[in-house]
């Protein structure tokens, strides 16, 4: 199902009637901060990748 242009502007609308036009820019720089604290964790999460050298196995005949 997709969205018209009229949805799209009531929703908008909405947005701006319930939270205020002061409130939207708060809110999305919170958001903002939010996804950059989450990535900075994920990557101090993620193991350090650590090379193993493979040892060379002469075959006896």
């Amino acid at each position: 199902m997709r969205s018209g242009i009229w949805e799209i502007v009531l929703i908008v609308v909405l947005i701006l009637i319930l939270f205020g036009s002061a409130k939207i820019p708060a809110m999305a720089k919170n958001i903002a901060n939010g996804i950059k604290t989450f990535k900075k964790e994920i990557k101090a999460e993620q193991p350090k990748k650590t090379t193993v050298k493979k040892k060379s196995v002469s075959k006896k005949k």
